[in-house]
């Protein structure tokens, strides 16, 4: 069971995800739950994914005081998930905070910059010149490493400067990940599996690539093999 590659349930109901989880069947063992699905379902899914034995990364990208952050990092540490993501632009206090709250069996992860934004769009909402995106990705992983947090999520197109920033144990988690040639839909910077993880990417996050496919669980075993560097 492969507990590196992280499959996207970006899916409206239950049913659905998880009709999708017993189709690509035992090969993956990690889920990510965004905003969509938990919006929709609430916490029970967190159980009922882990009643078929699989790891949950919880994506909210919680994003608020550090009162409010703290709070909801505690209740999703009673969930059972393995992974939450809180945004590195909340702020160091608001970082810690959350580190602080967090029990030992839940990793939090700074994100740092989406992988939907390049350089222009960091602009608009920086209000100032920006060069290299991943510059920034790097500035607020050191940010997410001095707020005592598990590791980071940022593009694989940064993850080797970030891996130098974070040193050699915290998770370092890479969405926007393609086949060679699939279409990059509404990301910027992506990358493929074999390259996320040579870039020192602890986990990769695949989503439509494997959950669009006619046949998700064959679409995860070419994710899996270009991995390995079968293909």
């Amino acid at each position: 069971m492969n507990q590196r590659i992280i499959v996207a349930l970006d899916a409206p109901d239950a049913a659905t995800a998880l009709a999708l989880v017993d189709r690509i069947g035992p090969a993956c063992g990690f889920y990510k739950v965004g905003l969509e699905l938990f919006a929709a379902v609430g916490p029970g899914v967190v159980e009922a994914l882990g009643e078929r034995g699989k790891r949950v990364f919880l994506d909210l990208k919680l994003h608020d005081i550090p009162n409010q952050v703290a709070g909801a990092v505690a209740r999703v540490g009673e969930l059972g998930a393995k992974f939450l993501t809180v945004h590195a632009m909340g702020g160091r206090d608001m970082l810690a905070a959350a580190a602080g709250a967090a029990p030992a069996s839940l990793t939090l992860l700074g994100v740092t910059v989406l992988t939907s934004l390049d350089g222009p769009g960091l602009e608009e909402l920086f209000g100032r010149r920006v060069d290299d995106a991943g510059a920034e990705a790097d500035r607020l992983a050191r940010l997410v490493r001095e707020g005592g947090l598990g590791g980071v999520v940022c593009s694989a197109a940064e993850a080797a400067r970030v891996r130098e920033t974070m040193g050699p144990k915290p998770c370092i988690v890479t969405p926007g990940i393609r086949l060679a040639g699939d279409p990059v839909h509404d990301q910027r910077r992506v990358r493929t599996a074999r390259e996320a993880f040579a870039a020192g990417a602890t986990h990769i996050v695949v989503g439509r690539p494997v959950t669009r496919a006619k046949d998700p669980a064959a679409a995860f075993a070419r994710i899996a093999a270009e991995a390995r560097g079968e293909r």
